[in-house]
């Protein structure tokens, strides 16, 4: 997907969660659709969630850094993983 298409569809949605805790814990839920997480986060911390995703058949977004991850998420801090959820 293009940058500029997912800093829209990331803009756009008013259910998110940013943080690999909080990802995962979205994830068990089975509250996501689309998942995004850092290339240059630590493998420990993604694999799980790599894992949960393809496991649960949501897609996964990949973003070059956790830096550009926090931006993109509106936050001022790094970010390992971060996620959209299905709307309530």
């Amino acid at each position: 997907m293009e940058d500029q298409d997912i800093k829209e569809l990331i803009k756009n949605s008013r259910h998110k969660v940013v943080g690999a805790k909080q990802t995962m814990k979205a994830l068990e839920k089975g509250d996501i659709c689309r998942a995004f997480i850092a290339e240059d986060a630590e493998d420990k911390v993604t694999r799980p969630i790599i894992s949960m995703c393809k496991a649960n058949g949501v897609k996964l977004e990949k973003i070059e850094s956790m830096v550009q991850l926090g931006k993109l998420f509106g936050i001022k801090v790094k970010a390992a993983a971060a996620a959209l959820l299905k709307k309530a």
